[in-house]
């Protein structure tokens, strides 16, 4: 178990330049957060309005709060939104203990929402982020009233072994300056990522810049996803790398009571982005149905 941080100083100031550049392609955040946990300070953005039901935000690996580029305007329009960088992963939470695992993971998060004061949430994650949200609605959910997992990692299914050969190579020193740009059209089902664009730029930085300090997610088991007692949304993108989509399918809606399990056949891993105003639509029409159908506090 090891604290995530930064490869160097030099580092840092050039993942630095990148998050910043990729901040201020988002919407001008009304709130910057950094709440301290047991396991150090979690950077935490608000957008939207004050009230409303609670929308959180938990990226996949590397992506930082601005992996939310292409959905925080359509959210924020509706929903007050925070926007988390998760710890032991880069961006501007700073870890200072080792997550031991997934019961750490929802420890420190628990914590967030708490400080926060935050009710009712609506957690959506993409990936490991959706991983993360799964984590929380098995361990921690008294705070949720929904989750949305954006094809997770590690949830609905195991990770192939070319997912894991090439997440390797993606993060070795010696050939990962080649591998990282291959790694991402990969996940992307194959299409070329802008030079430009701030999103893949932010996640490249946060691999070649981070030595990540969060533990392996842990597959869930039948009788975890079983225990979930809150309304999930399930995306699952039928050109996904990290797990059999038909068998992803199959599983959540086997094993979650409370679930809305799609798969969109033609999207890759990255589809927040690649279909992102028919990925916030149904979002947003999820959340929204959630909360009508809550019963009004006494």
């Amino acid at each position: 178990m090891r604290i995530g941080g930064f490869r160097s100083a030099q580092a840092k100031t050039a993942f630095d330049a990148v998050y910043d550049a990729g901040m201020r392609a988002l919407p001008e955040p009304v709130a910057t957060y950094d709440v301290a946990t047991g396991f150090g300070s979690v950077r935490v953005y608000r957008f939207g309005p004050a009230d409303g039901s609670p929308m959180v935000l938990l990226p996949g690996r590397a992506g930082t709060a601005v992996m939310w580029r292409p959905n925080l305007s359509a959210f924020a329009a509706r929903h007050p939104v925070y926007a988390v960088d998760l710890l032991g992963e880069p961006g501007r939470s700073v870890q200072t203990r080792p997550l031991r695992d997934a019961a750490d993971q929802a420890v420190w998060l628990e914590a967030v929402l708490g400080a926060l004061d935050l009710r009712s949430v609506h957690l959506v994650g993409v990936s490991f982020g959706g991983w993360i949200a799964c984590n929380l609605a098995v361990r921690a959910p008294s705070r949720l009233a929904s989750v949305s997992l954006l094809d997770p990692v590690r949830t609905l299914g195991h990770l192939p072994a070319a997912m894991l050969w090439r997440t390797m190579l993606a993060g070795l020193p010696v050939i990962s300056r080649w591998t990282r740009p291959a790694f991402l059209s990969w996940i992307s089902g194959g299409v070329s990522v802008p030079a430009d664009d701030p999103v893949a730029a932010v996640i490249d930085a946060g691999i070649r810049d981070y030595r990540i300090g969060a533990p392996p997610p842990e597959y869930f088991t039948d009788e975890q996803l079983h225990s979930i007692r809150i309304p999930v949304l399930a995306l699952i993108a039928g050109r996904s790398v990290i797990h059999r989509a038909p068998a992803a399918l199959a599983r959540a809606r086997t094993l979650i009571p409370q679930v809305q399990a799609e798969l969109w056949p033609d999207a890759s891993h990255a589809l927040s982005a690649e279909s992102a105003d028919e990925v916030n639509a149904r979002v947003l029409r999820f959340v929204d149905a959630v909360t009508t159908s809550a019963p009004s506090p006494s």
